[in-house]
Parts: C-alpha cells; structure tokens; sequence
C-alpha cells in the first residue's frame, strides 16, 4: 500500500509537520509515502485521517534542521526528513549527526537555505510604484528576484521588520509576497513584472562608485558573495566592468601619488587614506575644479559611511558667506547643503531678515554627513576636532575662491573651523573676530540649535539673535561698499 502527501505551495512547514505527524503517528515506513503527491505510477491512497496510537518524540534539533530544509528546492527533500524522522523514532543511527551520509546531505541543505535567505535579504532591489489614488497616503515598492530556492517565505519576516511603513510586494517565478497596510500574504508567483525606474537608484549608484576601493580588489571574493547571476537586477552592477577596467591604473596614480611630496601649507593627511586621497600636481583653478575634486575627498573616514561629498552653492561672487557645521541626513541624500529642517529655519530667517538667499554662499565646515545608525534613522553626530581640521583645507579653497567680506559662523564647529578658537558659543555670539584667512567673522546660532531647544521661549530668543546677526552682518557688508 502507498500514500500521497501533497503540499501547499507556501506554510509549507505547518503542512509537512502535520502529515509527518500523521504518518509516524500511523507507522508508516518511509518507503511507504509519496511526498511529490503524484503516486508514482500506481494508485495511492491519502494519509490516514486523524493520529495514530503512536506518538513520536524528537529533539529539537532537528525540528530546527527541518525548518530550514523545508525550503530547499530539492523534490526530494520532503522524503528525506520523513525519513530522518522515521530513524530517530526508531533509534537507528543517528541522522542529524554530519559523520551520517542522511544527516550530512540535510545540513549542507539547510545551509543553502541559510545563504539563499541572505543573498536575498542583500541583493532585493526596489522600485517605488506611484499611489494608485491621490489619498494613498504608504508608499508603495516592488522587487523582482529569483532565488535559487522557495526561501521567500522565510525571508519575508526580515522585509517586514524593516519595512512596516511602507506597502511593498517581492516576486519571485515561484511565489510572491505581497505586504498591504501591515499585512503579509503570499500569492503565486510568475512572470518578471515590468517595473519602473527609480531615481533612488542614481543616488545608489553615485554613493556605491564613491566607495569603491581599486586597491582592495578581490575578483573571486566578489564574485563568491555577488554572485553573477543577481547581477541583471542591481543597478548598482553596471557600474561594475567599467570601474575594474581603470582599478589598475587608479591603483598606479594612488601609488604615484603617495610619493608626491606635500605642497606647502597643505593641512595634513593621515597615512590611513593618504593613499586614497586624489593628489594633482597643482591646486584647483576654478571653483567648479575644486568641486570635482572634493567629491573624491578620502582626508579622514567620515567618506567611508556618507553617500557623498556635500559641496556649498550659492553665489559664486557672493559677498557674505554662511558656514554651518556639516551636512544633515537630507543634505547627504540630495548632496546640497541647509535643505533640511535646520536649513529651512535659516532659510525662513534669512526671508525675514531680508536677506536674499541667492546672494550667499551656503557652506558646511565639514563636508560629510556624520552619524550613527539607530534602526531605520540616521543620528547625527558632532565631528571630531581631526575631522574639522582636514576639512578645513576645502573650506580654505572655497573662501579663497568665493573671497567673501565677510564669513557668518553657524555654531562651535563653524566658528573653530574659522578661527581655531574652540571657547564656548555663548560668550561669542553676536562678535566679530578675526578668521584664519585674514577675514572678519560673526559668530552666530546655528538653526539646529535652535531646534533642538526644548521650550518656546528659548527658541524664539535664539531665532531673533540669529536674525539681529544676520541683520548686522548685512549693515556691515552696506559699510563696507561693493568690492573693488
């Protein structure tokens, strides 16, 4: 007599477990069980209703080793736990030990399961999708991947810890998820469906090409955690022949340039990047040249977690320049500086102030975003004095190209950047004092300090002292006359 088990296509592990219950409760041997629930080529009857006399008992080792199983894509491998259960329950060797020819097939199964689940957690690409209907208020992503087994199921609880705010959905030929105002269902899988681009993933590809190192070049490690066959649905891959035809050369000219000796005033260079750090014969001429260059900057190792190098704009003559401390999360993200909510305050300010914001230049001290992960957020974080200090040699480049009357210093960082003086705020806000390069400096509030402030009151003081600051710097440079 033979039996045919067949299984869904996903709870595929509630399913086994109930019929291997069933089916041990019932001694069935294993021999006995059809589990592609086919029934071969003689007629096969179900498992038996209800439980049998028999009760198994197993270690919870291996009810671990067939969680991960399970999701292999091996056909056999249903029948293959049913029978490492059928020889625990009948003591005959030992089926989850590595030294047994079973035990050893079923770990290095469980494995595959464990780096496919991983390749997918790494290598799933989203692509946002319009809201079908102006209230849609969740944005809305889809991914297609093919994993090499049905690991979707297992995988999906990584997605939706990460990813509850959002509504999403992740295709594979086999199965897809599908996460709907806080709900996860799975539905049959198909066809790659045609989805649009992203313009996250310009940003992506910009912040993967800035951390590419050509001297750490590994092929085969690559390849052995990238695998080639994910490759067609990162964007982030086509960057790849192109940056690994010029790894030599680039690796040539970081060589050649670490024997270049130092230019005279340079600020120093810490022999951890000093290999990294684009090196050219002669100093930008141009602000633009300055620009490119700092987008390449490897001076400390604030460069290794930010997306990229957030460079000032404005007026490229302008006559008062604003210093505020470092980028934000959302200067990091869209590469220009006070665009976060600190750089809408100043902005507001400067409005009421009646200072047109297309006549400064808006800059940082330090030029990458530093912070610490806290989940989803990005926290942020007080540069250190090393980091102002290498920093200051492109915000050197920018005073001595943009050559303001005067500089407006946004907070500590700003106003030590300046003037090397690292005395407390307070005292100083609202005096002018001399910079390092030569020129006169006012010392002000930097607007996110003025969010941070706990009470309205003290937010309101500190905003109205920033916009007297502002207002005497304007009197100042009215003063002083247009330059020659």
């Amino acid at each position: 007599m033979s039996f045919a088990v067949s299984l869904p296509p996903h709870g595929a592990f509630a399913a086994w477990r109930d019929a291997a219950r069933r089916a041990i409760s019932h001694r069935l041997v294993p021999s006995e069980i059809d589990w592609s629930g086919q029934g071969g080529l003689f007629a096969a009857l179900p498992l038996p209703e209800g439980m049998g006399s028999h009760e198994a008992r197993v270690p919870a080792a291996f009810v671990k080793l067939a969680g991960s199983v399970i999701w292999h894509s091996d056909p056999a491998r249903h029948g293959l736990l049913y029978e490492a259960l059928w020889r625990l329950d009948h003591r005959r060797g030992n089926p989850l030990s590595q030294a047994d020819p079973l035990g050893r097939r079923l770990n290095l199964m469980a494995k595959a399961v464990g780096r496919d689940i991983h390749k997918m957690h790494a290598f799933v690409r989203f692509r946002e999708l319009p809201a079908p209907l102006p209230s849609q208020t969740r944005r809305r992503f889809a991914a297609w991947f093919e994993p090499e087994h049905n690991t979707l199921e297992p995988g999906s609880a990584f997605f939706v810890r990460r990813f509850s705010d959002m509504d999403w959905m992740i295709a594979t030929p086999r199965l897809t998820a599908r996460f709907d105002a806080g709900k996860l269902g799975f539905h049959p899988g198909g066809a790659r469906p045609d989805l649009p681009e992203d313009a996250s993933e310009s940003l992506w590809a910009t912040y993967f090409a800035n951390i590419f190192n050509p001297a750490r070049v590994k092929l085969d490690a690559m390849r052995s955690e990238m695998p080639k066959k994910y490759w067609k649905n990162l964007p982030e891959t086509r960057l790849i022949p192109d940056m690994l035809k010029d790894a030599e050369a680039r690796v040539a000219r970081m060589q050649a340039a670490t024997a270049t000796a130092p230019r005279p005033g340079s600020a120093p260079v810490s022999t951890r990047y000093r290999a990294a750090m684009p090196v050219a014969p002669d100093l930008p001429e141009t602000l633009a040249e300055a620009e490119a260059a700092a987008q390449q900057c490897r001076r400390c190792g604030l460069c290794e977690a930010a997306t990229q190098t957030v460079w000032g704009s404005g007026a490229a003559a302008a006559r008062l320049m604003l210093v505020g401390e470092q980028p934000g999360d959302r200067e990091d993200l869209e590469g220009r500086p006070f665009v976060g909510p600190a750089g809408q305050l100043l902005r507001d300010v400067m409005a009421e102030a009646a200072l047109d914001a297309s006549t400064v230049w808006l800059t940082n001290a330090v030029k990458h975003f530093k912070f610490t992960p806290r989940g989803k957020q990005r926290l942020h974080q007080n540069p250190s004095s090393q980091e102002i200090q290498q920093c200051r040699w492109w915000l050197r480049l920018e005073l001595a190209f943009i050559q303001p009357q005067l500089v407006l210093a946004l907070g500590a960082t700003a106003a030590f950047a300046l003037t090397g003086n690292d005395a407390p705020l307070g005292p100083r806000r609202g005096t002018v004092e001399t910079g390092l390069h030569g020129g006169p400096v006012l010392v002000t509030w930097h607007p996110a300090a003025i969010l941070r402030q706990k009470d309205a009151q003290s937010r309101d003081e500190m905003k109205a002292a920033l916009c007297r600051d502002i207002a005497i710097a304007q009197r100042q440079l009215s003063t002083a006359g247009p330059t020659a």
